[in-house]
């Protein structure tokens, strides 16, 4: 008898077990939230070269489960679809249609496949005509438009290989150079049945600090894969379809046709292979190629990146970052480190840039010595070049104007901290050169023109400046102004002042227009985009300010249900963030967004709960600062808890938020900024963490912005890590993570660990897992399940429970 009530209790373990881990399907949140999933997405635009063309491209809506449920190879630090040698996860297009500049219509595209996915898009350098891929189940197929006609075609009867790369690219008006497939999947190396021997990896002394990489290879088999589905044609095709192929197949990283068009510069992936580090850190030639293929020069041989300085700021050892001068025939350009690519070296200059020339058999030129890291180069013209460095330990950014002819000494424009908004004086605007390039637009004058978001303590005004190189002086020719947000986005005619630009209110949503500059009242609306969320525009939304209990200025958006009254009383809150470390609390403190954008209701955030009958605080500033010698992570938990406090608090000073019913929640690192909240404060009643990592030690060498190792700052990893800390969380929490997640840092088992954690203690908390999900959720099926789990835990747990926390 005692042995049956024995095994009668071990039964009812085993059901109660079984009904607590088996899922009961996918669930859906209310219709109203279902409605701003299924909101319409507003097209992309984009203009052509010549500026006399608007491409309006319309991504797809979220796929199914049973897409991305698809076979996918994760190999190399790549996710590849196996059956198309493409990339996976991608999100294409789906409707193109096209409009003349000077006029209002916008025309479709005839002839295009049915049901469209469209990637790649590349437009002719004389702007007649632009060519993408489409995706079917075979493969990547390669089509062009013809812009007189707007009739599309496809070129090829061959399929492109998209696995490393963009497969299309312009040699010149008529002839196209495009990486194709050089086998049929079903021809894929077979993992063999019985292991040749165990995997072995081996270190001789040598210090090799990473930062932890997902889906790298494993064995001999995983390098085959890698070859197989990498491997690729380079093929010239003209508009008539003859075909060519050039040289013989290999693995190419990347692939740049020189600006005159007669040469092409191809960074090819060769091995030995590395289990250590993803594809782009595989050792590579970087070779010059003529039209016909053949080699014609090795410009540098790259070894394998496994043994790299730590540090933000580190970088290889030798040549690195080749690439053309857009402005000349055929100069190359690269840059090589002077400290040994280890920021922690003392040294006056970090790198230096070089120039060579064709035929390239004589000694490069020294061209610019930068005082930081290299960071990129903007050409202009013969006398004219921009290059921007940038030194994380200072967070400082500095761009130089020099002349790559050496005749005028270098001039510094911007010296500034990258995490001060409000000095940012905007990028340079861009032109396509005679080349097929981009290029500075630099006027006969000198003059460049300069665009950005125009932060201030107001929020954000973008802005059109003009900068004379040669004086230094500039002039704000225009920006944008109340009840307004409108950003510029192409210069279409510097001469009349005609730009493209995008308008919107917080009622109206975005739309596309061209603004005449030099006439205040021209503007010319272009598209007429429905609004997105028509039952829910007397959604309010606030830019708020407030601060913290040490004085820090902090803001926040806040969202309150249509027909909210004040004198309805306080509502559940919902909080939402995401911690930004910095060096100085005036940084810290700018405000950022704008007042007058649209009321745009992402469904990834916690938006959709204002429906529900919730104030929503969204984009809560969580700055975490370290000022002087200090780091900013010395303190994260106080200061975390202080922002958090704040937030809060001005919420009940305003009337809106009932202190009892306050929920957080966030994604990523503002999933691990949930938990560590709810560990070491009481001021929230539950919270929701997305995507987390929950185990410092588990990335011990570097994490977001920490760039001291675990064995370096032991005590800051354990205090960071709400693992260490789970018998103090007392208010319930909810994990949600995807099954496939592959970004660096926050592996799954971050969160099933911390689930363990949490039960052991006997927390209040669930665990749902996403299949074929990855860091952020993609299927339909997934993102509905994720809101219903939100909504159900919130409701649960904030709106309907007005009881204390836990003991």
């Amino acid at each position: 008898m005692k042995s049956f009530q024995t095994l009668l209790f071990a039964f009812i373990l085993l059901v109660n077990y079984n009904l607590t881990a088996q899922s009961s399907g996918y669930m859906t949140p209310p219709q109203a939230i279902i409605d701003i999933v299924d909101a319409p997405i507003a097209p992309i635009a984009t203009a052509s070269p010549d500026k006399e063309w608007i491409l309006y491209a319309q991504r797809s809506s979220l796929p199914s489960l049973e897409e991305l449920s698809q076979p996918e190879l994760r190999i190399g630090g790549l996710r590849i679809n196996p059956a198309v040698f493409a990339r996976s996860r991608t999100r294409p297009f789906v409707t193109i249609r096209v409009q003349k500049t000077n006029e209002k219509m916008e025309r479709g595209i005839l002839g295009l496949p049915a049901n469209p996915k469209i990637q790649h898009f590349s437009w002719s350098h004389d702007s007649k005509h632009f060519a993408f891929s489409n995706t079917t189940e075979k493969g990547l197929e390669l089509w062009v438009v013809d812009l007189a006609s707007r009739n599309a075609r496809k070129l090829s009867n061959f399929y492109l290989n998209g696995t490393l790369t963009s497969p299309i690219e312009w040699i010149d008006n008529e002839n196209l150079l495009v990486l194709a497939t050089t086998s049929s999947p079903e021809d894929a190396p077979e993992k063999p049945m019985v292991p040749a021997g165990p995997n072995i990896k081996e270190n001789l002394g040598t210090k090799a600090p990473a930062r932890t990489y997902q889906d790298l290879l494993k064995n001999k088999h995983d390098e085959d894969l890698f070859t197989f589905y990498t491997m690729a044609q380079l093929t010239s095709i003209s508009l008539d379809g003859t075909t060519r192929n050039l040289g013989t197949p290999s693995i190419y990283q990347s692939v740049e046709v020189s600006p005159d068009g007669l040469m092409i510069m191809a960074n090819k992936i060769k091995q030995p292979y590395s289990t250590l580090v993803p594809y782009y850190r595989f050792p590579q030639d970087v070779e010059i190629l003529n039209r016909s293929g053949e080699r014609t020069h090795v410009i540098a041989e790259i070894p394998i990146q496994e043994k790299r300085p730590k540090g933000f700021d580190a970088t290889q050892l030798g040549p690195r970052n080749h690439g053309w001068r857009s402005d000349a025939p055929h100069q190359i350009y690269y840059v090589e480190a002077l400290d040994e690519g280890n920021p922690q070296v003392d040294a006056d200059k970090r790198d230096a840039v070089y120039l060579l020339d064709a035929p390239f058999d004589k000694a490069p030129q020294k061209l610019f010595e930068t005082t930081y890291r290299f960071r990129g180069i903007d050409w202009g013209n013969a006398s004219t070049a921009i290059i921007n460095e940038r030194w994380w330990l200072n967070r400082k950014l500095v761009a130089t104007q020099i002349d790559p002819s050496g005749k005028q000494t270098p001039k510094e424009l911007v010296n500034r901290s990258y995490q001060d908004r409000y000095s940012d004086p905007g990028d340079p605007v861009m032109k396509v050169n005679d080349f097929g390039k981009y290029v500075l637009d630099i006027s006969k004058q000198g003059d460049i023109y300069l665009t950005g978001s125009g932060a201030s303590p107001e929020g954000d005004r973008p802005f059109i400046d003009q900068m004379n190189l040669t004086t230094g002086s500039t002039q704000r020719l225009w920006q944008s102004s109340a009840p307004y947000y409108e950003y510029p986005y192409v210069m279409l005619n510097a001469k009349k002042g005609l730009w493209l630009t995008s308008r919107e209110t917080p009622v109206e949503n975005p739309n596309y227009y061209i603004r005449n500059i030099k006439k205040e009242d021209k503007l010319i609306q272009l598209t007429s985009y429905p609004h997105p969320y028509p039952n829910l525009k007397g959604i309010q939304k606030e830019k708020i300010q407030y601060k913290r209990d040490d004085g820090l200025d902090l803001s926040a958006d806040l969202y309150l249900p249509p027909g909210y009254k004040i004198e309805d009383g306080p509502l559940p809150t919902f909080v939402w963030a995401y911690p930004r470390e910095y060096k100085n609390k005036e940084d810290a403190a700018q405000v950022s967004g704008s007042p007058y954008r649209f009321k745009s209701l992402s469904f990834y955030g916690p938006i959709p709960w204002v429906t529900q009958g919730y104030a929503v605080i969204n984009n809560a500033a969580m700055p975490i600062i370290g000022e002087g010698d200090d780091e900013p992570n010395d303190s994260f938990r106080e200061q975390l808890v202080a922002s958090a406090k704040a937030a809060i608090d001005e919420g009940v000073r305003r009337g809106v938020t009932d202190r009892e019913r306050v929920g957080i929640g966030g994604h990523s690192y503002g999933a691990f900024m949930t938990a560590n909240l709810l560990a070491h404060s009481d001021l929230f009643k539950a919270g929701i963490a997305r995507s987390g990592a929950y185990n410092r030690t588990l990335t011990p060498f570097g994490f977001q912005q920490e760039q001291r190792t675990y064995w370096e700052a032991p005590d800051v990893y354990f205090n960071m890590s709400p693992f260490m800390h789970a018998e103090k969380v007392n208010e319930p929490i909810l994990l949600i993570h995807g099954e496939a997640d592959n970004n660096s840092g926050t592996f799954p088992i971050q969160s099933a660990r911390y689930y363990h954690a949490l039960k052991g203690h006997g927390a209040t908390v669930r665990y749902v897992t996403l299949p074929h999900e990855s860091h952020g959720y993609r299927a339909r099926e997934s993102v509905l399940h994720m809101l219903y789990e939100m909504n159900s835990w919130m409701d649960k747990h904030v709106k309907n429970n007005k009881e204390t926390v836990q003991p």
